[in-house]
């Protein structure tokens, strides 16, 4: 059963054209539990094999108190390869964490509270934003990808692999997409992510369920494209 699965994965994937556009934007709601908590937009610009992506966040009712968040990731996207350049994380009360990537010496430093830390580029390495840009690229290419993801502060390790094709509606819309799912070392935790085919497999929802049951889905609300 399980070779079975395997290849028609193969076959439902083969075909994808995994290319993001060139400049987007998308604004989501945040919800937890089904509450929400948070406007968020992101922007994505590529230009002469460059991307920048941008993503602000605000929140809303009590999690206004909260204030505001503005994260960006700089690098190079050609074909399927992505590399960040630069990441940072800035948030109202909090020290700026910082990332960047030096693919010719093979370095990562992160910096966070005024301390920088230099080690060994790790394998598959992203950032917190560029990893979801980094998902875009999965389908045509492979079924299941490792990345050591870098935030400023530390590393953490993720899986992802395909999980189906899934038709979806999003208050921005109906779309078909392609699903991505990552487990956890807990069983209860989990993350999904839906990327809309016909929008260059950008992602228009994602889901993650702590070990809790608490849920927090993020869900397109707008989709501005020239």
């Amino acid at each position: 059963m399980r070779n079975w699965l395997f290849l028609a994965l193969l076959s439902i994937f083969s075909c994808a054209q995994a290319e993001p556009p060139a400049r987007i934007e998308i604004a989501y709601e945040m919800m937890r539990n089904g509450s929400v908590m948070a406007e968020i937009t992101e922007k994505l610009e590529r230009r002469d094999g460059n991307y920048q992506l941008t993503e602000t966040w605000k929140g809303r009712g009590l999690f206004a108190l909260l204030g505001s968040a503005r994260r960006q990731s700089q690098g190079t996207l050609q074909g399927a390869k992505l590399q960040p350049r630069e990441f940072f994380d800035e948030r109202s009360g909090r020290d700026t964490a910082r990332a960047w990537f030096d693919w010719k010496a093979n370095t990562l430093t992160m910096q966070y509270k005024g301390e920088k830390t230099v080690q060994p580029m790790p394998p598959n390495a992203q950032d917190r934003l560029s990893f979801l840009l980094a998902l875009a690229l999965i389908p045509g290419n492979t079924e299941s990808i490792n990345y050591s993801i870098a935030d400023g502060k530390g590393l953490s390790r993720h899986e992802y692999t395909l999980a189906g094709k899934e038709r979806i509606k999003v208050p921005a819309g109906e779309f078909d997409t392609v699903k991505v799912r990552r487990g956890g070392a807990d069983p209860r935790e989990t993350a999904e992510v839906w990327l809309a085919a016909a929008r260059g497999y950008v992602p228009i929802r994602l889901l993650v369920v702590e070990k809790d049951g608490t849920r927090y889905d993020q869900v397109a609300t707008r989709i501005t494209a020239p």
